[in-house]
């Protein structure tokens, strides 16, 4: 059994359309219809106002011609053929002329023939204030159809949710109710912006947050361990569990638990070092002052850390 739904949607900003020649575009504001400009010629308000400098790098110039074409085809009443290279045809002896006009010539003077202007602008009137433009407006119809593309089917949001296993970084999908990708473009324009701070809440803070313990002697994140302590046997007091020594972090390569420091730093840097210990590399990390003074692993360590990285270190 098959059941279909039938859903009416009303446009809203964000939702794609496109004309037949392929200039889509996403409507960005909507307009009260007495607030739009109209034409001082007659009367007319346009249904839809793109930028022209779609034109350009779209090139769809036989957008243009449809605009003159059924504009001067309405004024008179008859079909328009657009075809291109007609200027040459048939005449009645069977030979072929060439008429004197192009087809642009031919649109641009049935617009004449009506007293509108021959490339097809107008004057029009703000809709606001009534005052005149001070540009001309080049106006005319054009079938346009409404894409499947919806901003109603598009909107993503999530404050938490699962996470990629190997890299911790939240999932893809909107199915899955993954994150939003925060990709390169968008961190150069944070980067252009100087908006330190936001950059480091999104790709830091919100998305691989991870606190490292690193031996500050030998500069290795990777050889680090945490030692469980044996419980004691204590006898409960009160019905309280019995007291737990607290967890012991050591180096396995110095043999050693002291020089300890814990660093928040992204997960996906630790799986970085991974792969390059796998592909027998090492890489050091080298603590400032400034970290090994502070005693908070979240603020403190953070900032406080300097990463040199000895590229093509092999161990021997």
């Amino acid at each position: 059994v098959n059941i279909r739904f039938r859903h009416p949607r009303n446009p809203i900003i964000g939702d794609k359309f496109s004309s037949r020649h392929g200039q889509k575009g996403v409507c960005s504001q909507l307009w009260p219809d007495i607030d739009m400009p109209f034409s001082g010629v007659t009367g007319m308000r346009p249904d839809l106002i793109i930028n022209p400098h779609a034109f350009p790098s779209r090139m769809t110039i036989a957008m243009l011609l449809e605009s003159v074409a059924a504009k001067g085809g309405s004024l008179h009443g008859k079909f328009v053929d657009a075809t291109p290279f007609s200027d040459a045809v048939k005449g009645a002896n069977g030979k072929t002329e060439t008429e004197s006009e192009s087809l642009v010539d031919e649109l641009g003077s049935m617009l004449r023939a009506r007293g509108f202007n021959y490339h097809g602008v107008e004057v029009l009137y703000s809709g606001v204030y009534g005052t005149e433009l001070t540009c001309e407006i080049f106006i005319g119809p054009v079938y346009y159809q409404r894409l499947r593309h919806m901003v109603s089917d598009k909107y993503q949001v999530r404050a938490t949710g699962q996470v990629d296993q190997i890299t911790r970084q939240p999932i893809k999908g909107r199915k899955r109710g993954g994150g939003i990708r925060f990709g390169e473009m968008e961190r150069d324009s944070m980067l252009a912006h100087g908006a330190a701070y936001l950059l480091h809440d999104r790709l830091h803070t919100c998305s691989d947050y991870h606190i490292a313990d690193v031996c500050s002697l030998c500069g290795s994140i990777l050889t680090t361990a945490i030692i469980q302590p044996q419980k004691r046997v204590v006898r409960e007091i009160g019905g309280l569990p019995p007291a737990r020594a607290p967890k012991k972090v050591m180096c396995h390569a110095c043999q050693t638990s002291k020089g300890m420091e814990t660093v928040a730093m992204p997960y996906v840097f630790r799986y970085l070092a991974a792969e390059l210990a796998a592909m027998n590399i090492k890489m050091t990390i080298q603590l400032s002052s400034e970290a090994l003074k502070s005693s908070n692993p979240i603020f403190g360590g953070a900032v406080g850390m300097e990463v040199p990285v000895e590229e093509g270190v092999l161990d021997s």
